[in-house]
């Protein structure tokens, strides 16, 4: 049986980074423990791209593979459960959770990702991950021959419509009401062959998450086959701030190069601290976090 009194790190958050954090720490032989609610934000993503050697695999099969290969290091431990506060301590910190028990450790790594704050359309978040999107390079090949929308107005939609330009030849810009786009803007997109489309929208209709149709407010539809979104989020973990982390302008968690933030001794990674959203560089991001860390350990104990 494991020991669960104090660790060298806390790791909360067991996806992809939080899994390559806790391999390196575990593999330079520190003592960690991986708290993880089981609730990752790619639940719905029926499969993964641009990971070399996973290409293709769905976020599941990654994520069984990944706890798997780390759970072979007795060094690291882990705990189910969600982390609702967190305490600095003269030796460290202390984690709360739910329902009740408390982990202390010398050092925190926080890799809880985001929380999307979709529009409030109904059938957006039936079909988020699946059919509506976030990235054209996770996935904007499998559906590049697709009738494809953004929803976005002025500024955000424009630089969003250039960018899935690229993917597809049949692109329409759904702005949700009446346009905010300039007419310069308006007249690069219709150059590009880029519908504008003002109506305000009620719904989306799908199949089990995949889109069939557009409906707008006057009860008309439009045939869509994928739509790209960008949205608004939050942290989703508000703990970091709680103990001092200072965020970003655009509400992501400060780190350095080495993916400490700006408290000592609290380090983050993956989603929360950067708008590259992929596995592949969750993953980046998690071992260079538990490679700095641990590093940092071994001179303080030097």
């Amino acid at each position: 049986m494991k020991d669960f009194s104090n660790f060298d790190v806390i790791v909360i958050g067991g996806s992809y980074s939080g899994l390559a954090a806790a391999m390196a720490l575990g593999r330079a032989l520190k003592k960690v423990l991986i708290i993880d609610n089981g609730k990752p934000c790619n639940a719905q993503t029926p499969y993964s791209h641009n990971f070399i050697t996973q290409d293709g695999n769905t976020p599941k099969e990654i994520s069984i593979q990944a706890k798997n290969q780390v759970e072979k290091y007795n060094t690291v431990s882990f705990f189910s459960g969600l982390a609702t506060a967190g305490i600095k301590t003269i030796n460290g910190f202390e984690i709360h959770l739910q329902t009740g028990e408390v982990f202390s450790s010398r050092k925190l790594i926080f890799s809880t990702g985001i929380k999307d704050l979709l529009p409030n359309i109904n059938g957006v978040s039936e079909c988020w991950g699946i059919s509506v999107l976030h990235c054209p390079y996770c996935h904007g090949y499998e559906v590049r021959t697709e009738k494809t929308g953004i929803i976005g107005n002025g500024e955000t939609g424009y630089e969003f419509a250039k960018l899935i330009s690229n993917w597809t030849n049949d692109l329409t810009l759904y702005t949700n009401g009446q346009s905010t786009l300039t007419d310069e803007q308006l007249s690069k997109l219709k150059k590009h062959n880029i519908q504008i489309e003002i109506k305000k929208i009620d719904s989306l209709e799908h199949k089990n998450g995949n889109l069939t149709n557009i409906v707008f407010s006057d009860n008309t539809k439009s045939m869509i086959k994928v739509i790209y979104l960008t949205n608004p989020f939050e942290q989703n973990c508000k703990i970091p701030e709680t103990l001092g982390c200072e965020l970003t302008e655009d509400g992501y968690i400060k780190v350095d190069s080495f993916q400490e933030t700006t408290v000592q001794g609290i380090f983050a990674c993956g989603d929360n601290v950067t708008t590259l959203r992929t596995v592949a560089n969750a993953v980046a991001m998690g071992t260079t976090a538990g490679i700095m860390l641990s590093k940092k350990m071994i001179m303080e104990d030097f």
